[in-house]
C-alpha cells in the first residue's frame, strides 16, 4: 500500500511540474507576412528612359523565379522594361527593398511608385492583365490591380 502511494505521489508531482513548465514557456512569435516595396527608386534600375518597369526578384536556385521571369519577359516593349534582379548578382537591391521571398514581382511606374505586385508563382494572365491595367486603367474586366498577393490572385 506504500509502494502506491509513493507512485500515486510521484505521478502527481509530475504532472504538477509538467504543468508550470508548460506555463512558464513563452507563445511562438508571430510571424509577419512578406511585403512588397510601394516605391522604389528608378535610378537603382537600368531603362529609366521607358514609363513602366517590370522588376522580378529571383534567386538562381529557384525554379519558381524562372517561371515568373519568362512571363514577365513576354510583357516587355518599348513602354515596358523587365529587370531581372537575380539574388546573389543584386544583393544590394533585395536587401534595400526588404525581399525576403522570391520570386516577388512588382509593376512600377515612371515615378518609382509600385502600381502592382506579386509575391510567389503568377498565372501569366494575371501577370499580363496586371501590366496592362497599369498602363491603361479599365483596359481589364476586373478594374482591380493586385499588389501583395500572395499567389497572384486578385483581391475580392
Amino acid at each position: 500500500m506504500t509502494n502506491l502511494l509513493l507512485v500515486a505521489a510521484g505521478v502527481a508531482v509530475a504532472l504538477i511540474v509538467s504543468l508550470l513548465a508548460r506555463r512558464r514557456r513563452p507563445d511562438a512569435p508571430t510571424q509577419g507576412g512578406f511585403q512588397l516595396p510601394v516605391q522604389v527608386d528608378r535610378a537603382d534600375f537600368p531603362h529609366r528612359d521607358r514609363p513602366w518597369l517590370v522588376v522580378v526578384f529571383t534567386s538562381a536556385t529557384c525554379n519558381a523565379c524562372a517561371d515568373v521571369l519568362s512571363k514577365a519577359r513576354v510583357a516587355e516593349s518599348r513602354e515596358v522594361a523587365v529587370v531581372d534582379a537575380e539574388y546573389t548578382g543584386q544583393r544590394d537591391l533585395h536587401l534595400r527593398y526588404g525581399i525576403e521571398a522570391v520570386p516577388s514581382l512588382i509593376v512600377v511606374d515612371a515615378q518609382g511608385a509600385v502600381r502592382a505586385g506579386f509575391l510567389g508563382p503568377v498565372k501569366a494572365q494575371d501577370l499580363w492583365a496586371a501590366v496592362a491595367e497599369c498602363r491603361e486603367p479599365g483596359s481589364t474586366p476586373a478594374h482591380e490591380v493586385p499588389l501583395g498577393g500572395t499567389d497572384g490572385a486578385r483581391p475580392d
